[in-house]
């Protein structure tokens, strides 16, 4: 199956680039795929990380987007992939007019 996700890379600190594109969930939601990274889940072991990449072993806050937009724990920098503009902007925010929009600031939640 796949969905529109929200990956946020934490190695190292708590605030890391994000970005929201299309990832194939595989293994009931243990394993997902994005482009030609493997994400493999941390099984509540991770701190503000609940998935890691089996390559390179960083670790990322990987989620479903919130039709409200507060998908940050802290405020981020946000790049969205082209093909995930439309799903992402009208069908989950229901904002059309930001459709050519894909890169934002977002805001978080502290």
């Amino acid at each position: 199956m796949k969905r529109v996700i929200w990956i946020e890379k934490k190695s190292g600190n708590l605030v890391g680039p994000a970005k929201i594109g299309w990832v194939e969930v595989k293994e009931k939601g243990k394993r997902l795929e994005y482009q030609k990274q493997i994400f493999r889940s941390l099984r509540g072991q991770g701190y503000k990380s609940n998935f890691f990449d089996m390559k390179t072993g960083d670790e990322y806050w990987i989620s479903g987007c919130r039709k409200d937009g507060r998908d940050a724990l802290y405020n981020t920098d946000v790049e969205i992939d082209e093909n995930a503009l439309e799903e992402y902007w009208i069908k989950i925010r229901g904002v059309p007019e930001n459709l050519a929009k894909n890169k934002f600031r977002a805001p978080g939640k502290y």
